[in-house]
């Protein structure tokens, strides 16, 4: 039953998300759930399977979102981000 719950609530979550970073976060996390839910046979193993795999998740899509852009400094030395030269 706990595995269906949290396969439903990760698919719910991948089709809600608009952004990279909001796709790998909830692929992250529900992929997390399961397999810390499977191997450590627990929720406590799920939840922190969970928030490992949507740390990590949101991690990949940030770096697919800002792909071809990069972080350069002003004259003042404020940062910013533009399309790489």
């Amino acid at each position: 039953m706990m595995k269906k719950i949290v396969l439903a609530s990760a698919l719910v979550g991948t089709l809600a998300s608009c952004t990279a970073t909001e796709q790998g976060t909830a692929i992250g996390a529900g992929s997390g759930a399961i397999i810390g839910g499977v191997v450590t046979n627990s929720w406590g193993g799920a939840a922190v399977g969970a928030v490992a795999g949507g740390l990590v998740g949101a991690l990949i899509g940030r770096s697919t979102e800002h792909r071809g852009y990069c972080i350069y400094r002003d004259r003042y030395g404020r940062r910013y981000e533009a399309r790489c030269r």
